[in-house]
């Protein structure tokens, strides 16, 4: 896994591990979403009755990840976007770049962005990557102050042909979201699916519900919609099925695409 990618700008190479966890290539930077390794049983809090737990392993083991340029952080406080195994993985990246309360709980070489901010990320192969942080909201308005900072990230360089590479980061589809879609052209969208839902935060969906994605995807024409973080953990309420059938019939459906665990695919950019 610790090759680094010979591509061309106008393609990336991906790889799904699981849940929100996925390594991207692009050029020779090697970049991670939301670092989850621990196995399947994991519970956090451990000894609480609303505990998270885990339903599956990763595809790919932590050790087998090798450097990383840079980990995309949506938020540090919950533990499927973030467990423990995963908090070791940081240490492996150059930089994590995360929400600004989240850098400052973690300290090290966490880089807090703020909505909108955009930094650069240069591979050793001299390919700038453009990455802004874009608006998430993990729930309904009236429970954010629980939920806590989330944030997105649209990624660009040079040789794209079909458009920004769009990760959504844990949300619900809102104003801020659509706001992305107004400002970017997306050729591809990773979306946190899978309608988290927590018995302690009421019964709204706290990230995309299957009919939200397909709502998105109509607003993103040009992008390929790669739904990730709709499995491997007990609180999503759907699944892939959920998801295929709320695009069934709508015009982005020959656009959804779901990508094989702990296979390396590359996609056109």
């Amino acid at each position: 896994m610790s090759e680094r990618s010979n591509l061309p700008t106008d393609h990336m190479r991906i790889t799904h591990i699981g849940g929100p966890t996925a390594l991207m290539e692009i050029g020779s930077l090697r970049l991670l979403t939301d670092p989850t390794f621990e196995p399947a049983g994991y519970r956090y809090p451990p000894d609480s009755p609303n505990a998270l737990v885990k339903t599956a392993d990763p595809a790919i083991a932590a050790a087998e990840i090798g450097p990383i340029d840079a980990v995309l952080l949506s938020h540090d406080h919950h533990a499927d976007n973030l467990d423990t195994a995963g908090r070791q993985v940081l240490g492996q990246a150059r930089e994590t770049l995360t929400t600004p309360s989240g850098a400052e709980r973690l300290g090290g070489n966490a880089r807090g962005m703020a909505t909108w901010e955009t930094v650069t990320l240069t591979g050793s192969d001299g390919l700038i990557v453009r990455l802004t942080a874009t608006p998430a909201r993990h729930g309904p308005a009236a429970v954010k102050h629980l939920t806590g900072d989330v944030t997105g990230f649209v990624l660009e360089w040079d040789g794209q042909r079909r458009g920004a590479l769009y990760i959504s980061g844990d949300t619900v589809l809102f104003e801020g979201v659509e706001e992305v879609a107004r400002r970017y052209r997306v050729g591809v969208a990773l979306l946190h699916c899978g309608a988290a839902r927590s018995q302690r935060l009421g019964p709204d969906p706290l990230t995309l519900t299957g009919a939200e994605a397909a709502q998105l995807a109509q607003m993103l024409p040009d992008a390929t919609i790669i739904p990730i973080h709709h499995e491997g953990w007990a609180h999503f309420s759907e699944g892939r099925d959920a998801i295929e059938r709320a695009f069934a019939g709508s015009p982005a459906e020959s656009r959804l695409r779901f990508l094989p665990l702990g296979q390396s695919v590359a996609l056109d950019m």
